[in-house]
């Protein structure tokens, strides 16, 4: 809703932290056609003033990696300050019709999209036509015809459909190697090659996480990114690196900080949680490939019913009759501090971006869950409506392993620096300064917090007293608005 007159709307006796500028103070914020007009002054007159004493005001938060790009799956990442939500890992194809069908159905906070190298694949080698729907996309991902390697032709095929979405406005490529370990490092690298040309990033899904093997390691994954941005001079960006590197981190660590002491550019960002959350056909949950994660199938759980597998028969099962069926896989022991110090050590490496990969609700039934509030047995990953209240709780809060204005700073300007280059957009966001957008958050940094757990995922963080998006409320008083619908497109500039 927009404010209640027509001048603006001025928060007042609220703590201001904006670490692009260095800023923190207790000062007014100023927002009127979508932008911050001013910091410091209240106006005179034709103002709606909001006391918000106690709170902090921040640059509303950005997150990288979403594949829940329903109205629903962004209305509850808005409770948990989300203002940006942006399908970078994974990507969608065609990127236009993305664009278009998020437009045309309104959404709540703004979005945008990758080059989906996956998609393209599916297409190209497997004659597969999932549309620009994310969750087909990921549905799609235990299919084993995109999974091969490319002929000399078939990859100059996709290397032609990725040129055309970048042109089409994507943020970037998304290569989920991951999901398709089989393919050659020299496509990757001629991927890489097309991102430099372009002067965009790719966001990639690292080959490998296995924590033993002689070839196939998590350190191994993350060599192959940082030798792709040494060779090219491309920005290589890391998804989830907690994930892909388990109790490999520290390797992992040092081979990004050698590539950047070197002048190359390799990004990274993390989730504070022990498990992930993907399908269950995915290559390195076959039952050969558990050990080697230090895990068995008792530590897959179906996301839907809640079954955890029993066995390596009843995994090869699922994996043959329901390919893409939505598993929670926990690798670490959030309840053990070894365990949780990995997961600490992932979020605080400097220059790590706080990023969800928040996956959309779906119900007991399958069908993907709709409406607000979300249905009782709406199911999903906690990240998908917990991860910036829980690494605000457990970082900040609780820890102290890292300050506030850091923390935030990891939640706003880190993720709107990785893409200021490719972005016209992003310049304005990340930042509470004059004239950027009006994408802000005030919360209670004492109650800020996460409620969504393995068991109730469908939870929506508490804390977050109000969102705004473009300057138009989408959380009042700590209340969504259901109806709002400010959210805009970030593109990448048309090359």
């Amino acid at each position: 809703m927009p404010p209640e007159n027509s001048g603006s709307l001025v928060f007042v006796g609220g703590r201001v932290v904006d670490p692009a500028s260095g800023l923190d103070a207790v000062t007014p914020v100023e927002i009127a056609d979508g932008r911050v007009r001013s910091i410091g002054a209240v106006p005179a007159t034709e103002a709606t003033v909001l006391d918000v004493t106690g709170m902090t005001i921040a640059p509303g938060f950005i997150d990288l990696h979403s594949h829940g790009q329903s109205v629903s799956s962004m209305q509850m990442q808005a409770l948990d300050g989300v203002t940006t939500a942006l399908e970078l890992e994974a990507g969608v194809s065609p990127v236009a019709m993305a664009y278009r069908l998020a437009a045309n159905e309104g959404r709540p906070i703004n979005y945008g999209f990758s080059a989906s190298w996956a998609g393209v694949r599916m297409r190209v080698l497997g004659g597969i036509d999932i549309g620009a729907s994310v969750q087909a996309l990921l549905s799609g991902l235990g299919r084993p015809a995109w999974k091969q390697p490319a002929s000399e032709r078939e990859l100059a095929t996709v290397v032609e459909h990725l040129e055309i979405e970048l042109g089409a406005g994507a943020l970037g490529i998304g290569v989920l190697a991951g999901y398709a370990p089989e393919t050659t490092r020299e496509e990757y690298i001629e991927i890489a090659r097309l991102a430099r040309r372009h002067d965009v990033p790719t966001f990639t899904h690292a080959r490998y996480k296995n924590q033993t093997g002689d070839s196939r390691t998590a350190y191994d994954g993350i060599a192959e990114i940082v030798e792709a941005a040494r060779g090219t001079g491309a920005h290589m960006h890391v998804c989830h690196v907690n994930s892909t590197s388990l109790r490999a981190i520290d390797d992992v660590h040092a081979a990004v900080e050698k590539a950047l002491a070197e002048g190359h550019r390799v990004t990274t960002e993390g989730y504070p949680y022990g498990a992930g959350m993907t399908a269950v056909a995915a290559p390195f949950l076959h039952p050969d490939n558990l050990p080697l994660l230090g895990i068995g199938p008792q530590n897959i759980v179906v996301a839907r019913t809640g079954e955890r597998i029993a066995s390596a028969e009843r995994l090869l099962e699922l994996r043959g009759t329901t390919p893409g069926e939505a598993v929670i896989a926990h690798y670490l022991d959030e309840g053990e501090a070894d365990d949780r110090d990995v997961m600490r050590r992932a979020l605080i490496f400097p220059d790590t971006a706080v990023a969800s990969d928040a996956i959309g609700f779906v119900t007991a039934s399958g069908a993907a869950a709709t409406g607000w509030p979300l249905p009782s047995d709406a199911r999903s990953h906690p990240r998908s409506a917990g991860t910036f209240a829980r690494f605000w709780r457990t970082m900040v809060r609780e820890t102290g392993a890292l300050s506030d204005a850091e923390a935030i700073r990891r939640l706003t300007q880190v993720p709107a620096d990785i893409l200021a280059s490719v972005s016209p957009d992003m310049r304005r966001k990340g930042t509470l300064s004059v004239g950027s957008d009006a994408d802000v958050v005030v919360f209670d940094p004492t109650a800020f917090t996460d409620r969504a757990t393995y068991a109730s995922p469908n939870q929506a963080s508490s804390g977050m007293r109000h969102v705004l998006v473009g300057g138009e409320f989408v959380v009042r008083d700590n209340e969504m608005l259901p109806e709002a619908r400010p959210g805009r497109a970030v593109r990448g500039a048309i090359r």
